[in-house]
């Protein structure tokens, strides 16, 4: 078996790794009001013309994708995965995952976010991205989160966080504002807004951060704390501009001590990652961080509402995911 180190390159006499006996193809219909189906009626045609071996499985509510792969997978044997849909499908594919070293995941992007496909080079264009999963050049061994809440766990490829960005998760999956969005391709439009809202009417709390078990740092007015295992997150607010899926450390971003004020003039710099260079924002990194806070917090992992809480812990799953990367 062969061992993935930082990334494998195929060429025309090793393209073994790039061809399996079949894709198992994990379809969210319901992606951007609608537009996963109709992407998937693009891609299926392709494979029947090409010949492909494949399945397909269609989710149809909220963490279905995790419960078909945790089945798909359990039999331990090595699969090739496709996602289709955004990056709430990709955090319940990597979620049910049984053996994460035996699973090879391609993915094809059709959220309002994207931020796991923006962070990883990876292509936006439907048929661009299958052609790519179907003749892979690369591949990039990466490092998979694990958030831990109240006794339970749940894997994370984007970030997990507390506090100000969770908020906006939370409000934007009941928001029929997004569904409306969506249909006028503005999806992204649905975070900035909330986010906006979010500042104006949110208490900045009092959370501690343990780092790696024993450096403990006390913020008294903290907006929010999160992990990243990518660089973006939000619809592409780049957060943590260095951090790297591959390095085996999370890097983390808290804003605290601002005022209202002056994080609505600092959360355009986030796009471009130039907001780490003013005060009140903190940048860390490690293998595992603990956040506790005076009061329940919400929660999220890759965007997906967690129910509020306050303590959380964020690490890394020892073994890494083989991701189909851009060529």
């Amino acid at each position: 078996m062969q061992t993935f180190t930082d990334e494998i390159r195929l060429d025309s006499d090793t393209n073994t790794a790039g061809c399996p006996d079949e894709y198992t193809f994990i379809v969210n219909p319901n992606s951007r009001s609608g537009l996963g189906y109709r992407i998937w009626n693009q891609v299926e045609p392709i494979l029947k013309v090409r010949a492909i071996k494949y399945s397909v499985h269609f989710t149809k509510y909220r963490q279905h994708a995790a419960k078909l792969v945790q089945e798909l997978t359990s039999d331990g044997k090595y699969h090739t995965l496709v996602a289709l849909g955004g990056d709430g499908t990709i955090n319940e594919v990597v979620d049910g995952i049984r053996f994460l070293s035996k699973v090879t995941l391609g993915y094809i992007p059709t959220g309002s976010s994207n931020d796991f496909a923006r962070s990883l080079h990876l292509p936006t264009e439907p048929l661009q991205g299958l052609d790519n999963i179907l003749s892979p050049t690369r591949y990039l061994p990466v490092n998979i989160g694990i958030l831990t809440y109240n006794g339970k766990k749940r894997r994370f490829a984007v970030s997990s966080g507390m506090g100000f960005d969770a908020g906006i998760c939370h409000e934007a999956m009941v928001s029929p504002v997004k569904a409306l969005l969506n249909r006028l391709h503005l999806g992204k439009l649905t975070y900035v807004g909330i986010a906006l809202r979010q500042i104006l009417t949110l208490t900045p709390q009092c959370i501690t951060l343990t780092l790696d078990d024993s450096r403990k740092i006390n913020f008294k007015r903290a907006y929010f704390a999160t992990a990243m295992n990518l660089k973006f997150e939000g619809g592409g607010f780049k957060f943590c501009p260095n951090a790297n899926c591959q390095d085996g450390l999370l890097d983390v971003i808290v804003i605290s001590g601002l005022s209202k004020l002056k994080i609505l003039a600092l959360l355009p710099t986030a796009y471009k990652g130039w907001h780490t260079r003013f005060s009140g924002v903190y940048i860390y990194t490690c293998k595992k961080m603990e956040i506790t806070s005076s009061i329940s917090l919400p929660l999220h992992t890759d965007g997906e509402p967690v129910l509020k809480q306050t303590r959380a812990s964020m690490s890394l799953e020892p073994e890494k995911l083989r991701i189909i990367a851009a060529p």
